[in-house]
């Protein structure tokens, strides 16, 4: 990394003024599946060549096992050593993309209660596709709206018993559905990625679900994000009060914020969850740029901390639970430009059957093929196979 771009990624950060504009996406041709039948094929066989050896190489491994004598050397060893070096953390799925679903929910529970007060059941009011390229050069975000009607699949529930199909039922109901009288996050989280895969044919990798006081303490262990509001808001609802212009959000402040949709300033009075997705982007915008403004990035001696301690609030797939694999993944985002994350919307249209909720247009299918192919969201895309000039946006 150039020392001149070193030193400007860690410079003040300064606050984010946003205005986005209507984007049209480029269309792509599916390719056909007779790949996939092949490689399924060629598992299989694989499969079944690895277990004729099992057996012999199961005997093979006791017998050498048992003639090793283990010694017990550390109690005699003592304290008084060179300290241990620990290899740095790596990333597990290096060299390939990787798409995480992010899934903001108000479960009531804990902490949770007191920040947005008692209520029953729970619902994922964000969800976020969180694309991260196979180079790791750039990170790009898609809001799914929790008001999109969508079909439901049978989903796993926690007692092992399984749900009806439904359909044109909010996309947000998957998460409710699947957590079921138990309100099991990972069966939750299990439903809302099935609901979002058959929609889109995208598959996802990875999950986090994310609760209110996560949001909160990942906000304060950055030390805040600066925002710069084009006028005062105030939704009563949400507990936000806040002048216009330049200023620090502290967590509590940061996730009144991201909760808001009722009040005046800065689009509220539309009362719509689509303007509440788009200030919701402002954030993800600051909080990208306060990341890299600091050293959260530079070692893992700065960033295991903040991760260990943020990561009790968070629900997260096995493949990221580890810490030390999470941290690994995040390390190589530390050269990604700020500038470059767009956030963009799953493009809507208002529902024919319910003017309160909306459908997925024709240009939606664009964002699924080019998180398919590993390329860029906006702009013209990369590369000679590119062939697309056009944009997605909200």
């Amino acid at each position: 990394m150039p020392e001149s771009r070193r030193e400007s990624s860690r410079a003040v950060v300064h606050p984010v003024r946003h205005s986005r504009g209507v984007q049209r996406p480029a269309r792509h041709v599916r390719r056909a599946g007779a790949g996939r039948r092949v490689a399924r094929v060629a598992a299989v066989t694989a499969g079944v060549l690895a277990l004729s050896g099992t057996t012999g190489a199961a005997a093979l491994y006791a017998q050498v096992q048992g003639s090793i004598e283990a010694a017990d050397v550390d109690q005699y060893l003592g304290d008084d050593r060179p300290e241990a070096v620990e290899p740095d953390p790596v990333d597990g799925y290096a060299g390939r993309p990787l798409n995480i679903l992010v899934m903001g929910t108000d479960v009531r529970d804990g902490e949770n209660a007191a920040l947005a007060g008692e209520t029953d059941g729970m619902r994922s009011d964000t969800t976020l596709l969180v694309h991260l390229s196979a180079d790791r050069s750039r990170v790009d975000v898609v809001s799914v709206p929790r008001d999109s009607l969508v079909d439901i699949p049978s989903c796993t529930l926690e007692d092992g018993s399984t749900t009806a199909p439904r359909s044109d039922v909010m996309f947000n109901d998957a998460f409710h559905i699947g957590g079921g009288d138990t309100e099991n996050l990972a069966a939750a989280a299990a439903c809302t990625r099935l609901t979002f895969e058959q929609a889109t044919g995208l598959r996802t990798d990875e999950s986090v679900v994310v609760k209110m006081d996560g949001v909160r303490d990942v906000i304060d262990a950055l030390g805040g994000v600066p925002m710069d509001l084009p006028e005062a808001m105030d939704s009563p609802k949400a507990g936000l009060h806040v002048p216009a212009g330049p200023q620090t959000f502290d967590g509590t402040t940061a996730l009144q914020f991201l909760r808001a949709r009722t009040g005046t300033g800065n689009g509220l009075e539309m009362g719509s969850d689509l303007a509440r997705i788009e200030r919701q982007q402002q954030l993800i915008d600051a909080l990208a740029a306060q990341v890299q403004s600091t050293d959260l990035l530079t070692s893992p001696g700065t960033l295991m901390p903040v991760l260990t301690s943020v990561t009790r609030s968070l629900s997260i797939s096995e493949g990221l639970a580890d810490v030390r694999d999470l941290a690994g993944l995040a390390l190589t985002l530390r050269d990604v430009d700020p500038a470059t994350l767009q956030p963009v919307t799953v493009p809507v249209t208002e529902a024919p059957q319910d003017r309160n909720r909306v459908v997925w247009t024709a240009a939606a299918q664009d964002l699924w093929d080019r998180l398919a192919a590993d390329r860029p969201l906006t702009g013209a895309a990369d590369g000679p196979t590119a062939g697309a000039t056009g944009a997605t946006g909200a």
